[in-house]
Formats: structure tokens, C-alpha cells, sequence
């Protein structure tokens, strides 16, 4: 894993100033050195300059960046960022056109195939990623993107210049761009956040590159084009042969992903996602006659205040044993307190250039810091629930039935905080409907679609590209921040082409969540384990951090602070007075009272940072 930055101009010759610009590339790298400094490397051309800091996952010695290579009089250089995972088929392929290997990284296959292929090389490659390629030939800067947006690329453009970088930060650092904030960028943190529309980066002209899609960009051409989505087919296999499939993908995707130089730990919660994921890789892993490391994660005394409710009904670590009980791992019992908690959101917000999902964001940035400690790559549970049918939406129908997005139906609580000129200005209902009806108008289906069908079609196309791909920008940054590589073997591209298409009443037989998952792994877990309802990622339940909070908060309110301009003063402090909901989330099944405070600190810290109020 790595950090990429760099900038294309046509109407100016960088070689001519090339101190001046290479201290820029240096700069903005260093901006983001948090993503891996094992190495640097710069590549300056007359109108192009590319640099990369690197995080040694493969060919710990060789695998320097960027990778410039000449054929014909053709060169191309290739700055990366990720993870792929069939990298012996497409060798094997390249090498029987006779491109020879200087390296054994995945960066260098990248780069010949799309010597040999073009842009549409991307769709052959299976893995997490964001690169950057400059062709001589065609003249162009290219900048690709993987299938969900697991790792994030940002860019801006201003007529003929470019400027490109794996976080905002980076291109901070670039004098041509200074961060700034418009109404939409404010609609998308008040109405949507801590989610993102697709490609929009919430400061003025920063955009994304959407997932699935490259950007080309040329003197005469700008143009973003979508080489993959999700696609509605017919399925015709059986439940046995569904359930056997389903199997065999997930084991695939895990043994794929255990490939590295270096070794690859897991996170391990007792849920059943994280729990296969572990399982599987044990299993791996014993075939080399080795151990797994796996970590698991709690807050400081919760034990003592969890209160079970429907979003989060059984704490973890009673779950946490029974799988340690059947795999023998080097296991690690990570906690945090309550104190450090709040002390981190501010960091958080360094983190993501964004406010986040509150201690959601803080706690996992502090655990994921701590297992960096003992490795630099690690397996999650990410994703399986979005992809099979795991969150409370695809089965309450007041949620799936909702004119809005499921996770966020209750855009009330956020209004009533705002100060009321602004909200009229701003109008979120709207905004937020907008974005919801367009991705509504993109969700693929069949005609011979039943309304059944169509509605979880509905939550499913959703809950992928939007609240997915809002945990795995998440799991990026907080895992990233500290030069830690996340793997996601769920997010595999070839598990949702699969799973999307399979009959609601095989993939939730009987109403029951995620039960093909559960169906296609019964035999790797114990079936307290199997049969476990959801449980989402903890949060602290000790009064001391709402109590925190609020002080914190008040003490923002009463100074001169930029969130005056956003926030009613008095409904912000009546919120604050009124007894705490735990069970009614304005964001996802975690987001409640206690985390629309530390959202609003985090909104204050972040309009501070940039100085955007």
C-alpha cells in the first residue's frame, strides 16, 4: 500500500523550473508519508510529475515507485496504490508476449498490461486500487480507480492543469489549490455525510474518481469513463449449487488475499463476517505449518455499562473466545478508553480531511495505530452484510420501503439542530432526495423483476454503493493513517456479481439475515457463532464519554466558534438536555445522540482545520 500524488500541465514545461516542481511533488508526498514511507520516488517530465511513498507489501527491496518503462519508443510511468490479487495468471500472460520482469511487484504487471492492452487492461485486474499512468505515446494522463472505491483517489482540474492525489491533503500542498467550501460541499456534510455522493471530494472543485471508472485527461480531452458495475442477470442455479459456489468464492477470495511478503494478521470481533474471514485464513495458514496473529477490539469497562439493545444486542468478546477456542491464533485483546476516544476525534478529522462517523472513525484509527504495532497488513470483515443482506433495512419495511436512504431516515434530528436561514438555503430534504433518486434511476434489474424482487434489489444497489463504500473509505484512512494495509475479502468483485443476482428467498431463506453466508459456512464455526444476530462495530456505552462530550461541546458553543454559523446555539444545547436514544440512529445502526455531538465537534474542528468559515 502506498501514497500517490502528482500533477499534469500541457501549457507548462515543468523541466524548465524543475527544482521548483520537484519540491512540490516532495511536498505533497509528505503530506501523506502517514500511508507508507518505506520508500519515495519522484518522476518529473516536461509536463507531468508523479511521486509515490510506498508501504513494503511485496518485493520489499525492488518494488520502488514510480516504475518508468520504454518499449519502442513508447514511455509510460505508473504510480500505485493497493493490492492485486491474481498477479501469476496476468505474468504468466505477459511473459508469453515477452515482457521481462525487473521486480516481483504487482505495480510493474500493472504497468505492462496496460502496455499491451490499453485502459481496458484494468478489467482484468482483481484487487484493491488507484494508480496513475502517464503514456508518451498518447500524451495523456491516466487515473484509475477499483470497483467499490476501496482506496480512495482525488483530483482536481483548472483548464489545462491537473492535480491528483490519494487524499485531500496532498493536493493541499500543491499551490494551485487551496481548500475551500460551497453550499454543496456543506449540503453534503449536514444532509449526507458521513457519507459521500459518488465523486464528490466536499471541498470546492475536488472531485473523486468514481469507482469502477478511470479519468482520462489530454491537452484536447478530459473525459471519465466506467469500465465496471454491478449487472442484473438471471439466475439459474440451484440453492445447493448456490450455497456451493458461494462457498468456494469466499475461500478463494481469502486464500487470494493471504499472498504477501510480509505476514497478514486479522481483525476478529466474534460476528460471523469477521469470523469466517478468520477461520478460512487459520486454515490457510496451518497448510504452511504457520499461525495466525488476530486482534480483537473493546472499549474500557464495558463489561460494566453495555446496555444490549435491538442494533446491538450481545457484546463481543464472549463470541470472541468461542472462535479462539476452535482456531489456535497468536490472539492480542485490544481496548481504549473513553478519554482517548474524545481526544481522537480531532485527529480523526486529520485523518479523513473530512468529519467521519464520530468514535466510530477515533476508536478504530487507536486500534488500528496499536495493531501496526505487530503488522502491516491485515484482513477485515468488511462488506459482508451490505452484500448479503445483513442490516436491519433489508428486512423492516419501513426502512426498505422508505422514499430516502435507509440508513439516514431520520434527517429531523439534523435539521432541527441547524439554524433555520441556512437550513431554508440549503434545503438537505432535497439535496438528499435528488441524490437518492439518481442512484434509484441506476439500480440494475430485469423486466421479469417481480416488485419483490425490485425493492431488494433496491436495498442492495444501495447499501453497496453508498453505505459500503462510506465503511471501506472509512477502513482506508483510519487503517491507513497509521501505514496499515486493510484487506477486504468480502469486496471482491467477483462475490457481489454473484451474490447480487441471487434470489432474496435463497439468500435470506425464511426471513433469515445473511442466510446464505451462514448456509455456505456452517461447518467452519460453532453454531452459537453461525446463528449470531447482528451485532455492528462497538461503541462505548460509559456515561463518562457522553458527559465528556457535552462538556467539550458547550464549551465550542459559548466561544467564537465557526460552527455558530451552521448550528442554533440553544437547540444544540436543548439536544444535549434531553436523556440519551441509543436505539434511534440518525446514521447507520451507530449513530445516535452521543454521536451527533461528537459529529458536530468534529464539524467544528474540521471548518477550523481548513479555515472554510
Amino acid at each position: 500500500m502506498c501514497g500517490i500524488s502528482g500533477f499534469c500541465n500541457f501549457e507548462t514545461n515543468f523541466l524548465k523550473n524543475r527544482d521548483y516542481y520537484m519540491d512540490i511533488l516532495i511536498n505533497m508526498r509528505e503530506a501523506i508519508a502517514h500511508r507508507g514511507s518505506d520508500t519515495v520516488g519522484e518522476y518529473l517530465t516536461e509536463n507531468v510529475g508523479l511521486s509515490q511513498t510506498r508501504l513494503t507489501i511485496r518485493d520489499l527491496k525492488n518494488g520502488n515507485q514510480p516504475i518508468i518503462r520504454n518499449k519502442d519508443g513508447r514511455t509510460c510511468a505508473i504510480v500505485y496504490n493497493g493490492e492485486i490479487y491474481n498477479c501469476e495468471s496476468l505474468k504468466s500472460d505477459l511473459e508469453s508476449k515477452g515482457y521481462i520482469f525487473e521486480t516481483t511487484t504487482d505495480t510493474e504487471i500493472i504497468l505492462y498490461a496496460y502496455m499491451e492492452y490499453g485502459a481496458v487492461s484494468v478489467n482484468m485486474l482483481n484487487g484493491i486500487f488507484a494508480y496513475g499512468i502517464w503514456d508518451s505515446r498518447e500524451k495523456a494522463l491516466m487515473l484509475f480507480r477499483d470497483r467499490f472505491g476501496v482506496k480512495p483517489l482525488f483530483y482536481t482540474v483548472h483548464g489545462s492543469r491537473l492535480i491528483f492525489g490519494s487524499e485531500p491533503k496532498a493536493l493541499f500542498k500543491h499551490p494551485g489549490f487551496t481548500p475551500a467550501l460551497d453550499d454543496d460541499g456543506l449540503r453534503e456534510v449536514l444532509g449526507i455525510g458521513p457519507a459521500r455522493s459518488e465523486g464528490c471530494g466536499v471541498f470546492k472543485d475536488l472531485r473523486e474518481v468514481k469507482y469502477g471508472s478511470y479519468l482520462y485527461f489530454s491537452r484536447d480531452c478530459k473525459k471519465e469513463i466506467k469500465y465496471w458495475d454491478i449487472t442484473a442477470k438471471e439466475h439459474r442455479d440451484s440453492p445447493e449449487e448456490t450455497t456451493a459456489y458461494t462457498r468456494w468464492l469466499i475461500e478463494d477470495s481469502v486464500k487470494s488475499q493471504m499472498v504477501s511478503d510480509v505476514p497478514v494478521c486479522s481483525f476478529l470481533s466474534g460476528g460471523i463476517d469477521s469470523s469466517i474471514v478468520t477461520a478460512l485464513a487459520c486454515k490457510y495458514l496451518e497448510e504452511e505449518g504457520k499461525k495466525l496473529n488476530t486482534f480483537s477490539f473493546d472499549f474500557t469497562d464495558n463489561d460494566k455499562y453495555f446496555k444490549s439493545n435491538s442494533f446491538q444486542p450481545t457484546r463481543d468478546r464472549p463470541f470472541v473466545d468461542m472462535v479462539l477456542e476452535r482456531y489456535k491464533t497468536n490472539h492480542t485483546y485490544l481496548e481504549c478508553d473513553e478519554l482517548l476516544l474524545a481526544d481522537l476525534l480531532e485527529e480523526a478529522v486529520c485523518c479523513k480531511d473530512l468529519p467521519g462517523m464520530a468514535d466510530v472513525d477515533s476508536s478504530l484509527l487507536y486500534f488500528c495505530r496499536l495493531v501496526k504495532k505487530h503488522s502491516k497488513a491485515a484482513l477485515t470483515g468488511e462488506c459482508a452484510d451490505e452484500i448479503f443482506g445483513g442490516y436491519p433495512w433489508f428486512f423492516r419495511p419501513e426502512l426498505y420501503k422508505a422514499d430516502t436512504f435507509p440508513w439516514s431516515v431520520n434527517l429531523h434530528i439534523r435539521e432541527s439542530l441547524i439554524r433555520p436561514e441556512l437550513l431554508k438555503k440549503l434545503d438537505l430534504k432535497g439535496y438528499v432526495h435528488q441524490k437518492y433518486t439518481e442512484s434509484m434511476a441506476k439500480i440494475p434489474h430485469l423486466i421479469t423483476d417481480s416488485r419483490e424482487t425490485l425493492l431488494m434489489r433496491k436495498i442492495n444497489y444501495l447499501s453497496i454503493k453508498w453505505f459500503m463504500t462510506t465503511l471501506l473509505d472509512r477502513m482506508d484512512r483510519t487503517s491507513m493513517y497509521s501505514g496499515l494495509e486493510a484487506r477486504v475479502p468480502f469486496a471482491d468483485y467477483r462475490i457481489v456479481e454473484y451474490v447480487y443476482n441471487v434470489p432474496w428467498e435463497i439468500k435470506a431463506k425464511d426471513g433469515e439475515a445473511k442466510y446464505l453466508l451462514r448456509k455456505a459456512c456452517e461447518d467452519l464455526l460453532p453454531p452459537e457463532i453461525i446463528q449470531r444476530r447482528k451485532s455492528p462495530y462497538l461503541k462505548t456505552y460509559n456515561p463518562k464519554y457522553e458527559a465528556l462530550l457535552k462538556e467539550r461541546l458547550r464549551a465550542v458553543l459559548n466561544s467564537d466558534s465557526p460552527i455558530s454559523e451552521i448550528y442554533d446555539k440553544q437547540a444544540v444545547l436543548d439536544f444535549m438536555d434531553k436523556p440519551s436514544d441509543y436505539g434511534t440512529p440518525w446514521f447507520g445502526q451507530l449513530m445516535c445522540g452521543p454521536q451527533m455531538l461528537a459529529y458536530i465537534l468534529q464539524i467544528n474542528s474540521w471548518l477550523l482545520k481548513y479555515s472554510l468559515i
